[in-house]
């Protein structure tokens, strides 16, 4: 924790010029699912910085962080980064005068006072040129800060996605010059006029704490509570000798991690991408949604996203996903429990009916398998069969090779191979004409072989 004198005031992103050696060394890897920056304990000074120009600053040091390497130019869509920083106006001027307010703002740092007296100052802008032109937004980060951004360091950790989500300038600066107190669960007292330069021009009603409690510090702290990680309460010290008020603390407290995952810019950028990729958004229709984020919210997005999926697997879009995207986060269409688990009977039914073909499917290859086995084996009698009856007929007499050939051709078996083979009856069945026919010779010496054995089972 830092002293009051070096405590980070106003501030975008909570960044800084100049490391404080006693602040805590917390690398970007150890937010798990947030996405933030390093913030230096020093003391940091932006003033009349509103909160479309911070969150124009915040998407910018996201796209710096997420980067495999570090540019002279970053150049990313202009939807995507209209998307990113929650833009939801259509006017172009209006953008325009966000740009020229981010690029205006500076980040002031001071340390405490040297040895002499003096105290060191830095100055550096926030963000560099930028420009956009044909669906592209570029920009350029000033050195300095982009090491800052990308690395790690003796720092408190500032999430972008509770930054994103502050609608009121105010609570913004608030919390930035809270949170490096939200270890230690209670702040300095703050002198009103302390409190009251955090924001710059106030106006002068503010200098009435009654007037500066209702327009400013009540309804900051309300919406710190609703959408930080923080919970705020703060009491009041009366001047001394005077009843009127003169200082301020805070006691903070640190919601539940469950609490805080309210929104982070990676979240937004997978939905970006979902829609842009998946389903294939125009830039009109993301005009249109963000228009409205406050009625198109994530949680209604992500609804129509789960519609659009759910449907496009049921086969019931032929033409445009985005046409269907839209008009059922229009019309807030919903998957309903009651098609949920229609479809899981339906699976559940299908992977019956898979099981039982797979089933009847493996009995039908046994039997072929078994079939062609009984094929290959009865292939392979035939075959030795042969062999066997030409051997004894080229082992017997001249006499048996001719008695077998005599009552072959005029055998049934016989005449019909004759007959197949186009083979004249009139014709002398010599040796010769069988070794000529090699059908001939294998139904012949088939022959023998069964005439061999019923002879030998004679003999028995």
């Amino acid at each position: 924790m830092t002293t009051g004198g070096q405590v980070a005031t106003s501030r975008q992103l909570a960044l800084a010029l100049f490391d404080d050696a006693r602040g805590q060394d917390l690398p970007v890897e150890a937010a798990q699912k947030d996405i933030g920056f390093a913030r230096k304990n020093v003391l940091i000074r932006i003033v009349d910085l509103g909160v479309s120009a911070r969150r124009l600053i915040d998407a910018a040091y996201f796209v710096v962080a997420q980067e495999a390497s570090v540019h002279e130019l970053y150049d990313v869509e202009l939807d995507y980064f209209k998307w990113l920083m929650r833009y939801s106006s259509r006017n172009n001027a209006h953008l325009e005068q966000v740009i020229t307010e981010a690029q205006r703002a500076l980040i002031q740092a001071t340390a405490e006072a040297e040895a002499d007296g003096t105290k060191p100052f830095g100055s550096v802008q926030l963000i560099g040129r930028i420009s956009y032109a044909g669906g592209r937004f570029q920009f350029r980060v000033p050195p300095d800060l982009i090491g800052i951004i990308r690395g790690p360091g003796k720092s408190h950790w500032l999430s972008l996605r509770i930054t994103s989500l502050f609608t009121l300038s105010y609570a913004r600066v608030m919390y930035d010059h809270l949170l490096p107190y939200a270890d230690e669960g209670v702040t300095d007292w703050f002198t009103l006029e302390e409190l009251r330069s955090w924001q710059g021009a106030i106006g002068a009603k503010a200098k009435e704490f009654k007037y500066f409690k209702r327009d400013w510090l009540g309804p900051a702290v309300e919406q710190i509570n609703s959408v930080s990680d923080l919970n705020l309460s703060f009491e009041t010290r009366n001047e001394p000798g005077s009843r009127k008020i003169g200082r301020l603390r805070f006691r903070i407290e640190r919601k539940a991690v469950e609490e805080r995952l309210l929104h982070t810019h990676e979240q937004a950028k997978a939905l970006y991408d979902t829609l842009k990729q998946e389903f294939g958004l125009s830039s009109a229709q993301f005009s249109q949604i963000a228009s409205d984020r406050d009625t198109y919210t994530d949680e209604r997005l992500e609804q129509a996203i789960e519609r659009t999926r759910f449907s496009l697997k049921l086969g019931k879009i032929s033409k445009s996903p985005a046409g269907f995207f839209m008009k059922a986060l229009k019309e807030r269409w919903i998957v309903s429990d009651a098609e949920r688990q229609m479809v899981e009977q339906q699976q559940l039914l299908a992977l019956a009916e898979r099981r039982e073909a797979d089933a009847k499917e493996k009995v039908q290859s046994r039997v072929a398998l078994r079939v062609a086995a009984q094929d290959v084996d009865a292939q392979s009698r035939i075959v030795d069969e042969v062999r066997r009856g030409w051997d004894a007929y080229d082992e017997a007499t001249p006499k048996a090779q001719e008695e077998w050939r005599r009552t072959y051709r005029s055998s049934a078996g016989g005449k019909l191979t004759l007959r197949r083979l186009g083979i004249e009856p009139a014709i002398e069945l010599t040796d010769k004409v069988i070794r000529q026919y090699p059908d001939l010779k294998d139904a012949f010496a088939g022959y023998v072989f069964a005439k061999t054995r019923a002879s030998k089972g004679r003999l028995r």
